[in-house]
C-alpha cells in the first residue's frame, strides 16, 4: 500500500512544485529549467554508458568487486533519466545521485545486504566448497525389454 499511495502521491507533488515555483519563477524561466534538466540528463546518459561499461569490465579483469563500479554507474544512469523526466521533484532527486557522497552511501547500504562470491583461488569460497556448475538435467527411463523403433512416419531405405 505505501508504494501504491508514493505513486499517486508522486504527480501530484510534482504538479504542486511546477504551479508553486511556476508562480515565483515564471513560465519562461520554468520552461527553461525542465528544457535543461532534460538536455542535461540525456547528455549525462549517452556519456555514461559506454564507460559505466568500460569501468565494470576493468573491475572484473582486474578481479575486484564490481559492486561499486555497477552501484555507481547504476546510480547516475538512474540520475540522468530523473533530470530528463518533467518536473522539480525528480530534477532534485536526479542532482542529489549525482553528488559522489550520496552515490557511494547508497551503494554501501545495497552492500551491506549482498554477497559477493568470488572464485579466485586465492581466495576461500563463502557458498561452497568447489567450483559450481549450474546446469539442467533430463532422468530417461529406460525398458530394457521395450523397444519402440524409430517414431512413426520414419522410413528405412
Amino acid at each position: 500500500m505505501p508504494v501504491f499511495a508514493l505513486l499517486l502521491l508522486w504527480p501530484l507533488l510534482e504538479i504542486a512544485l511546477f504551479v508553486v515555483i511556476g508562480g515565483t519563477i515564471g513560465l519562461w524561466l520554468t520552461l527553461l529549467v525542465v528544457i535543461g534538466t532534460g538536455i542535461l540528463g540525456v547528455a549525462l546518459l549517452q556519456r555514461q554508458g559506454l564507460r559505466s561499461a568500460e569501468r565494470l569490465r576493468t573491475e572484473m579483469d582486474r578481479m575486484r568487486d564490481p559492486l561499486g563500479t555497477a552501484g555507481d554507474g547504476a546510480l547516475r544512469a538512474l540520475a540522468a533519466m530523473l533530470l530528463i523526466l518533467p518536473g522539480f521533484l525528480t530534477d532534485a532527486l536526479g542532482m542529489l545521485l549525482l553528488l559522489p557522497p550520496v552515490r557511494a552511501m547508497i551503494v554501501q547500504q545495497v552492500a551491506r545486504r549482498m554477497t559477493v562470491v568470488s572464485m579466485r583461488s586465492d581466495q576461500p569460497a563463502r557458498r561452497s566448497d568447489g567450483i559450481v556448475i549450474d546446469g539442467e538435467f533430463v532422468e530417461v527411463e529406460t525398458d530394457p525389454t521395450r523397444n519402440p523403433g524409430p517414431p512413426s512416419g520414419w522410413t528405412r531405405h
